[in-house]
């Protein structure tokens, strides 16, 4: 029960306070907007207002019955449900745009494939860095240790559950094929890392999630939790690895 105890409690705060901590924070940028044609020549649906176009990173803003056509800077959509005190290029997973696919062509860099928007570096083996671009300019970032950045949500996650990570390449671990136990949410295996006795995998339905006992801390197989570095056999104390964020700008 005590080891049950102890899985549970590391697995809750790997998914909601670790991961939310990163990256609730997640705004809107702040950046210039680009007009397309003078103001006299557009209609407005109404007096006051921002409305969609044909394409899903132009939009109409009325003023006093006087519109004029705006563009997104690339990388960011027009939201049609932003309030008129909101910014209203956002990122493109906040943005519906059924009906107005098209965009403008990317205006890509040396460093970015688009101006704005956040990015995965690497191949699936190497799925835990991604970048932010901000006018053409990336900021490199890594995901906390374990996980693997999410293009679908802009957030780091499970290896397992970002599709395009192949998690046991990404983390050097594949779970061995033998009999589950039955957990409370899914079943699930411990094994210690075979590099890092401070760190070990559980494998939840055979895809492998890597743990941190950390400083001062190893698994312990013999109660399968972890437990007092002094406590654990050829385990010898050492320094806990800086795994923050590295949010050096690109050259």
């Amino acid at each position: 029960m005590k080891t049950f105890f102890v899985v549970a409690v590391f697995l809750l705060f790997k998914s909601e306070a670790q991961r939310n901590d990163f990256y609730n924070a997640r705004t809107s940028p702040q950046v210039p907007i680009t007009k397309q044609s003078p103001a006299s020549k557009v209609h407005c649906p109404e007096k006051n207002g921002r409305f969609p176009t044909g394409s899903c990173d132009g939009y109409i803003e009325c003023e006093d019955g006087v519109g004029e056509e705006k563009l997104c800077p690339d990388g960011l959509l027009f939201n049609a449900a932003a309030g008129i005190f909101h910014f209203p290029c956002q990122y493109p997973i906040d943005v519906n745009c059924t009906g107005r696919a098209a965009t403008q062509p990317p205006q890509a860099t040396d460093e970015c494939p688009h101006q704005y928007g956040y990015f995965r570096l690497g191949d699936a083996a190497n799925c835990g860095q991604f970048i932010n671009c901000v006018d053409g300019h990336a900021f490199v970032f890594n995901c906390p240790e374990g996980l693997a950045f999410n293009a679908d949500s802009y957030r780091c996650d499970w290896p397992d559950e970002v599709p395009s990570c192949d998690a046991e390449a990404y983390l050097g671990f594949t779970c061995p094929q033998e009999n589950l136990k039955s957990g409370f949410l899914e079943e699930y295996r411990t094994y210690r890392s075979p590099s890092d006795c401070q760190r070990f995998y559980i494998c939840i339905n055979s895809r492998p999630r890597l743990y941190n006992c950390g400083e001062g801390y190893a698994f312990n197989d013999l109660i399968n939790a972890c437990d007092g570095i002094e406590n654990v056999t050829n385990c010898a104390s050492h320094s806990q690895p800086n795994y923050g964020f590295n949010k050096n700008k690109l050259h």
